[in-house]
């Protein structure tokens, strides 16, 4: 049996009260909406606490859930998502970037970040590296304006695409591509400038 369908019946089964069919949900979904809470939020339990707020808003709402509109991901990620952006209007943590230099690229870089920056060669630090390499990167994404952020995390690190990414946000496809380009640009030099100061 397909995903859609298995979720599909997940959801039939809750809305009718079974309990064990919500935890079913709950374990499969709980890992993504904490990583994209964690990506937003910039700590474990600012995450923990959205995370739990999200499944509330989840289960509350679970019966407009419909299977013929859209995969269940994208509708549990537009509920992350809205629930983010009123955290973050709530909360005033809004950073803005410095303005971008150049002006985005027609050309689009579709060399996920995680392409980039893991370093491949098996060494035995390895693991303290990539520690290390992900929490520069998590430090960097938290200085990225909201708009350029929730466009690299959902396409670079949740690994949505490009159509299921402009159903989330509600903008335009063309909107979504030119977002994820100036991130990833912004990003980049974000990430330059920090390890050129280690060096």
């Amino acid at each position: 049996m397909e995903d859609a369908q298995v979720v599909g019946m997940l959801v039939r089964r809750c809305v009718a009260g079974d309990a064990v069919a919500w935890e079913e949900i709950v374990q499969r979904y709980n890992r993504r909406i904490y990583n994209i809470c964690y990506r937003f939020a910039g700590s474990a339990d600012d995450a923990q606490d959205l995370t739990q707020e999200v499944f509330i808003k989840m289960y509350r709402t679970l019966n407009s859930y419909d299977v013929e509109r859209s995969a269940f991901m994208t509708w549990v990620t537009t509920i992350t998502r809205n629930l983010l952006v009123d955290h973050f209007r709530k909360s005033k943590q809004d950073r803005v970037t410095d303005s971008i230099d150049a002006a985005p690229s027609e050309h689009e870089d579709a060399t996920p970040l995680s392409d980039k920056i893991q370093d491949r060669t098996p060494t035995p630090d390895a693991s303290a590296q990539s520690r290390e390499t992900r929490e520069t990167v998590h430090r960097a994404l938290q200085k990225l304006s909201p708009d350029l952020r929730e466009a690299v995390i959902l396409r670079d690190l949740q690994d949505m695409d490009y159509r299921e990414i402009a159903t989330v946000l509600r903008v335009p496809e063309g909107t979504v591509k030119s977002r994820i380009n100036r991130g990833r640009a912004e990003l980049a030099r974000l990430l330059q400038r920090t390890y050129r100061q280690v060096m």
